[in-house]
């Protein structure tokens, strides 16, 4: 199974302070953002100053700023999201993990993303390198699992 690391998720509560911390106090860069209106969110990449090269050929490793355009109280650790790691075969993957006794709480269904939950209960999520693979059985009748 081949691996590389992403990028962390967080959430918060206000895009303008959060930036002014991690950006203006902290040191880091914005990469790239994207709004979706339909999902009323705003993402903003981050990195370090050394890895600026690297984040705009790449897009890692990078810390992901969740902003949900409508107000929620974080609670129970919900501001941390995922880990998020690439992977080279996303079914490869999760077969792997599944013959090793891991729960996929949320299957590649798309060819492109799971989620699965570490024994502390922290997200990670599995992006396929590339295109999506073609939609296929089991993953593609497979439930969700619980919460990722």
């Amino acid at each position: 199974m081949s691996l590389r690391y992403l990028h962390t998720m967080i959430r918060v509560r206000d895009l303008d302070e959060s930036l002014d911390f991690f950006c203006n106090k902290l040191g880091l860069e914005e990469s790239h953002r994207m709004d979706s209106e339909a999902g009323r969110f705003t993402l903003v990449y981050l990195c370090a100053p050394y890895d600026q090269a690297q984040a705009i050929s790449e897009f890692a490793p990078l810390l992901e700023l969740t902003y949900n355009w409508d107000s929620e109280d974080y609670t129970g650790g919900r501001n941390f999201g995922h880990l998020a790691f690439e992977v080279d075969d996303i079914y490869a993957t999760c077969q792997k993990l599944m013959d090793g006794g891991v729960v996929i709480n949320r299957p590649p269904r798309d060819g492109r993303m799971a989620f699965v939950r570490s024994p502390d209960q922290i997200s990670i999520e599995f992006l396929q390198k590339g295109d999506a693979l073609k939609p296929q059985e089991p993953w593609l009748s497979m439930p969700n699992t619980g919460a990722w």
